[in-house]
C-alpha cells in the first residue's frame, strides 16, 4: 500500500510516524514545501527573541533521521501543485530544480495547514510574517542592529508572543488591532489585565484602530496618525491552506475548511485531510468550526493513520482549549466565551472568582481571575477563562478535562485534588467555581453581572458596597451605600426599601451579605467577582472616566 502525505509538519508527521508503527511494509512518502519538516512552530517568536537561542532546538526531527528510524521517504521544498483523484495521483514539483513528476497513491492525506491573513492593504508586501523556518529566518535577518521600532499589525496570540520577544530584544513595539482587545477569546473584563501589562513593558497598544497603509519606514492609522516601523509583522489570523483540495474537487466548509468525516475522510473516499486545513465539530452545539490548534492537529494524524490501517476511532470534537503566556502573565481559555453565547442567544450564567495560585499563608501565591459561563437548565460547562500568574494553566486543563468528561459546574465542587499549601488550596478554585455554580443552581445566589450593574441601578436598586470602610474610600463604584458586612445586621434598618445588590472586593463576603439580606426578606443581588471584576471591564472606564 502506497500513502502519500501532504504537510511534514504536526498532523501530517503524526500520521507518517503512527502509519509506520501500524503499517511496517507500507510504502509512506511526505512532501513538504518548505525546506523543513517536524519543527516547533510553536517556539518560533522565542527564537526570534532569543530565549531559545539555538536554531536546531526547533528542528525535531530531518529528512534523514525520520528516514532511519521510520524509513519514511520525506522530500522537503516538494509542492504538490494537483489532485487527480480519477487517477489517484499527484503532481508533484521540485521547488529546488523546478522538475515537476507524478505520485500514485492508494491513500492521500492532506496536512497543508493554515496560511496567514494578508488583507489588501497598501504595502502589505513589507510585513513579515511567522509561520515557518523560512518565515523565521527572514524576520531574525531584518532585526539588524539599527531596527529600533516594529509594529505588530493584529492583536492574536502569535502577535503578542511576538511583541514579548521583540521587546526582550530591545524594540519599541506597537501593537495596532482593529477591534476593541487583543486576545478575541477573552471576554472584556478578563482582557484587562493582559492590555494594562503590554502598557506596564511600554507597549504603545492602539485598540480600535486600522492599518490604513504601510509606508517604507512608518505606518499610518486610519485615524490619520503614524508609528515608526523599522519592520512589520502582520498577524491577523491564518486561513486554511485548502486551494490544492479545492482544486481536486473536495467539498469546502466553514471559513473554505476542507471537510471531512468523523474519521478524517473527505468527499473523495481515497483522499483524508487532518490538521488547521479542516472542518471540526465545535462540543458546544455540533456546528463547524475552524480551530487551528496544534494538539487538534496532532490528534487528527495519529487518528487518520489509525483508520488508514484499519483501526477503530473517530475524531473528537473541540473546545479550543488554548494558552499563551506574556510578560509573566498567563491567559488561557476553553469552550465558548460569554460574547460568543449572547450572539448565538444562548442562555447562561457566568460565574467570576478571584483566588490565589495556592494557599494565601503559604508565601508566593499570586492572583488570577478565572470565569466559568454554564448552562443554567443543564448545569452544563460552556466555557472557561483564566488570567493571572501561576496556576492558570492547570485550573483551565482540569475544567477542560471536567467538560470533555461531561461533568456539571456543580459537580466541581466534588473533584478530589491534589492540595499541600505551595500548590493550591484545600477548597481549590476549581471546587470554589463548583460551589457557586451550586449554590446558583439551588437557588442560595442570586448575581448581577458588571454588565447588567448600571441598568439594574437606573431601574431603582440600591448598591451597597460591604468592604471596610478604608476600602471602600481607596476606590468605589460611583453611587454606592458603605455599610461593612461585620456590621450589616445591626444596621438593616438603614437600607432604603426596594432591591438591593450588594458587592466587596471579589464576591466573598457578598456572598455573605447576600445571604443576611435573603433571610431577612429583602430582595438580593450579588455583583459577580465584586469590585476587581468590575474595575477591569468597560463599564469602569465608562464610569469613571465617561
Amino acid at each position: 500500500m502506497k500513502i502519500v502525505i501532504v504537510g511534514g509538519v504536526a498532523g501530517g508527521m503524526s500520521a507518517a510516524t503512527r502509519l509506520r508503527r501500524l503499517m511496517e511494509d507500507a510504502e509512506i512518502v511526505v512532501l513538504e514545501r518548505s525546506g523543513y519538516v517536524s519543527f516547533a512552530n510553536c517556539g518560533l517568536p522565542y527564537h526570534v527573541g532569543g530565549v531559545i537561542d539555538r536554531r536546531d532546538a526547533l528542528l525535531l526531527q530531518t529528512p534523514e533521521s525520520l528516514s532511519a528510524r521510520f524509513a519514511l521517504d520525506v522530500r522537503v521544498r516538494h509542492e504538490v501543485v494537483a489532485i487527480d483523484a480519477s487517477a489517484r495521483q499527484v503532481e508533484v514539483r521540485n521547488l529546488s530544480d523546478g522538475t515537476t513528476v507524478t505520485e500514485r497513491y492508494d491513500a492521500l492525506v492532506l496536512s497543508p495547514g493554515a496560511r496567514p491573513v494578508r488583507p489588501p492593504i497598501p504595502g502589505i508586501e513589507r510585513a513579515l510574517t511567522l509561520r515557518d523556518i523560512e518565515d523565521t529566518d527572514k524576520m531574525i535577518a531584518a532585526l539588524t542592529p539599527g531596527v529600533q521600532t516594529a509594529v505588530i499589525v493584529g492583536g492574536g496570540f502569535i502577535g503578542l508572543e511576538l511583541a514579548e520577544n521583540l521587546v526582550h530584544r530591545g524594540l519599541k513595539v506597537t501593537i495596532v488591532e482593529a477591534t476593541d482587545q487583543v486576545m478575541a477569546p477573552l471576554d472584556p473584563e478578563m482582557v484587562g489585565p493582559i492590555h494594562q501589562r503590554l502598557r506596564e513593558r511600554g507597549i504603545d497598544l492602539v485598540l480600535g484602530i486600522a492599518v490604513a497603509e504601510i509606508g517604507p519606514e512608518s505606518v499610518t492609522l486610519s485615524d490619520g496618525s503614524t508609528r515608526p516601523a523599522d519592520i512589520v509583522a502582520a498577524s491577523i489570523g491564518v486561513r486554511p491552506e485548502s486551494g490544492l483540495a479545492q482544486g481536486a474537487g473536495l467539498a469546502l466548509g466553514a471559513g473554505g475548511g476542507i471537510l471531512v468525516d468523523d474519521r478524517m475522510r473527505t468527499s473523495d473516499p481515497y483522499i483524508y485531510a487532518v490538521g488547521d486545513a479542516v472542518v471540526k465539530r465545535d462540543a458546544a452545539d455540533g456546528g463547524d468550526v475552524l480551530v487551528p490548534l496544534a494538539n487538534t492537529a496532532n490528534r487528527q494524524g495519529r487518528l487518520v493513520a489509525d483508520v488508514i490501517a484499519g483501526r477503530a476511532g473517530t475524531d473528537r470534537p473541540v473546545r479550543a482549549t488554548a494558552i499563551v503566556g506574556l510578560f509573566g502573565l498567563v491567559a488561557a481559555t476553553t469552550g465558548w466565551n460569554e460574547k460568543r453565547l449572547r450572539a448565538a442567544g444562548r442562555a447562561y450564567r457566568a460565574i467570576h472568582t478571584h483566588p490565589g495560585s495556592h494557599a494565601g499563608y503559604f508565601p508566593g501565591a499570586e492572583s488570577m481571575a478565572l470565569k466559568l459561563l454554564v448552562d443554567p437548565a443543564t448545569d452544563a460547562i460552556l466555557g472557561a477563562q483564566g488570567v493571572g500568574g501561576e496556576g492558570v494553566d492547570k485550573r483551565i486543563d482540569v475544567i477542560a478535562t471536567a467538560m470533555a468528561g461531561r461533568l456539571t459546574a456543580s459537580q466541581l465542587a466534588d473533584l478530589e485534588l491534589a492540595y499541600a499549601p505551595q500548590f493550591g488550596s484545600a477548597k481549590d478554585p476549581v471546587n470554589m467555581l463548583g460551589f457557586i455554580a451550586e449554590n446558583m443552581r439551588d437557588g442560595l445566589a442570586d448575581t448581577v453581572q458588571w454588565s447588567q450593574l448600571s441598568d439594574v441601578l437606573a431601574a431603582g436598586a440600591t448598591l451597597v458596597d460591604v468592604r471596610s470602610r478604608k476600602e471602600h474610600s481607596a476606590g468605589a463604584i460611583p453611587g454606592a451605600v458603605n455599610i461593612p458586612v461585620d456590621e450589616l445586621r445591626g444596621r438593616l434598618h438603614e437600607l432604603p426599601a426596594g432591591s438591593l445588590v450588594v458587592y466587596c472586593r471579589v464576591g466573598q463576603r457578598g456572598h455573605v451579605a447576600a445571604r443576611i439580606l435573603a433571610q431577612s426578606g429583602r430582595e438580593v443581588r450579588n455583583l459577580d467577582g465584586g469590585f476587581r471584576t468590575w474595575a477591569a471591564s468597560p463599564a469602569a472606564t465608562a464610569a469613571l472616566f465617561g
